[in-house]
């Protein structure tokens, strides 16, 4: 529900930025930091009340081996969500990877609890509907801060509605269960942030924006970099290729 709530607020953020510019890149990447402050404070404080003492406690009352068998199984559900938008990048390589590891983790590995494809060979290539339309040449807009969410620009956030919607969890009857486990995937994710509270200093916003950013930034470019090769033919040692590994 919170996924879907989040959603909603983005597309009225997105509104008015996207009445701003809808074509060209802006200059300046935060032309609307008054109000994403405002919503930083928001999720600052929801994530110190709420989100950070929930994950403590899931780490403290989770043995390793679990932990470790939830991160892998919604890591897994990600490779869902890797296949389809390689497919739609006409990246036939990756979306055979991340099917594979899709198939072979959901079944030999237990619904995902178990990573046995990356012994086999298989290394993740993670990719959402953001670096799609980057790739279909939607420029990125303005940064958003976003309820719940929290950093995206206009174009990565616009991609989150849809990745939604991608995801197999979407797709749950119950949604007591379907609200369950996203809860669980986002008290798991904040849990493995915990160690990387310390490294934030200084103005935590612009912290924050910066590396958000870069990161983007970078995994943008290294899956543009090489356009000609968007469409090539599958390469049978496909398996072989040393794919970039990306953690969020």
């Amino acid at each position: 529900m919170v996924k879907y709530v989040a959603a909603l607020l983005l597309l009225v953020l997105a509104w008015p930025a996207a009445a701003v510019n809808p074509v060209e890149e802006n200059d300046n990447p935060d032309p609307f930091e008054d109000v994403n402050r405002v919503v930083f404070v928001f999720n600052d404080t929801l994530d110190q009340w709420v989100l950070r003492p929930a994950a403590k406690g899931y780490r403290k009352v989770t043995p390793d081996v679990a932990e470790r068998g939830i991160g892998n199984f919604f890591a897994n559900l990600g490779e869902f969500n890797s296949a389809v938008n390689s497919l739609l990048q006409g990246k036939v390589d990756a979306f055979l990877a991340s099917g594979g590891r899709f198939a072979i983790n959901t079944t030999l590995g237990i619904v995902g609890l178990f990573d046995v494809a990356t012994p086999m060979g298989m290394e993740s290539r993670q990719t959402d509907l953001g670096e799609t339309l980057a790739i279909w040449g939607v420029p990125k807009g303005p940064y958003l801060m976003v309820p719940f969410l929290g950093p995206r620009t206009l174009r990565s956030g616009v991609g989150s509605i849809g990745d939604i919607y991608l995801s197999p969890e979407a797709y749950i009857d119950s949604a007591h269960g379907r609200n369950g486990l996203y809860g669980l995937r986002v008290v798991d994710e904040r849990a493995e942030l915990l160690d990387a509270d310390a490294l934030l200093s200084g103005d935590r916003y612009i912290f924050l924006r910066d590396a958000y950013l870069q990161r983007r930034s970078a995994r943008i470019e290294s899956e543009t970099k090489n356009p000609e090769d968007v469409f090539s033919d599958f390469d049978d040692d496909w398996l072989d290729e040393d794919f970039e590994d990306d953690p969020l």
